[in-house]
């Protein structure tokens, strides 16, 4: 790990500037409890962040991985883009298939392209680069959290070999802040989702037992039916029952009523 000081970074800041500034995001991220902060809340101040943090950055985005699939095989999801450049970068490497974020993402590593001009790794994805935007060169910190891969945050600057172990370093220690916030946030938005799916099962529930004169362990066991029946998950259900003007059973499943 590089040795930090008072030397001054290319933009005249120091290092321990910098930290401050890693330091103050934490505490926006980590801070107190805020039940509208979301996980997208979260990344959109991560991406900018290290834009105005760490001096070679111009541009930003996090990929991130959505959702696993049994095969093994999973969707990623690129957000929190600074601007159209990181995003057209993004999407090339996704139209590839390939590229530096993939492979921080899956190897758990830090993947770091010097100069585009001269990438052997990714010969189309560096040569699409050139063409269709300013990026030279590129560092990407993978996301995780208790073993768990996230994604991955990307880094760019126009300029070749813009990224050294100071700022490695320091984009390290970015990243891990915004692991643990994202894991934190989503947490806190599960949560909430599973106590309002609690409470709309409950006036779902009240409204069978009015309607059709049963006990509570019977309007549940009707709703459970009804998700086994039409394969939909009972919150769903009990949403559409709850949300129609005058609902019926056979509504809130999409069932033929014969």
């Amino acid at each position: 790990m590089a040795e930090f000081g008072s030397a001054a970074m290319s933009d005249g800041r120091s290092a321990v500037d910098v930290h401050a500034e890693i330091a103050r995001l934490a505490r926006v991220v980590h801070g107190p409890v805020n039940h509208d902060v979301t996980p997208a809340h979260v990344l959109d101040e991560v991406t900018r962040s290290a834009v105005e943090v760490l001096p070679p950055v111009e541009d930003a985005a996090i990929t991130l991985v959505r959702k696993r699939h049994r095969e093994g095989r999973a969707e990623l999801e690129s957000t929190a883009a600074t601007g159209p450049i990181a995003q057209l970068f993004d999407t090339l490497q996704h139209e590839l298939d390939d590229g530096p974020c993939f492979e921080s993402i899956w190897q758990q590593r830090t993947v770091r392209i010097d100069d585009m001009a001269i990438e052997t790794r990714w010969p189309k994805l560096a040569a699409a680069a050139l063409e269709r935007t300013p990026i030279r060169s590129t560092l990407s910190m993978q996301l995780y959290i208790e073993e768990r891969e996230l994604g991955a945050l990307n880094l760019h600057a126009h300029s070749a070999h813009a990224f050294d172990e100071e700022i490695e370093d320091l984009a390290t220690v970015l990243a891990t802040h915004a692991a643990i916030a994202l894991s934190t946030a989503r947490r806190g938005q599960e949560f909430r989702s599973a106590l309002a799916s609690r409470d709309t099962i409950g006036q779902a529930k009240g409204m069978i037992m009015e309607r059709f004169q049963v006990d509570a362990v019977r309007a549940f066991d009707i709703l459970r039916q009804l998700s086994q029946e039409s394969n939909t998950p009972v919150a769903e259900i009990a949403a559409r029952l709850v949300h129609s003007e005058r609902p019926t059973l056979a509504e809130a499943t999409d069932l033929p009523t014969g």
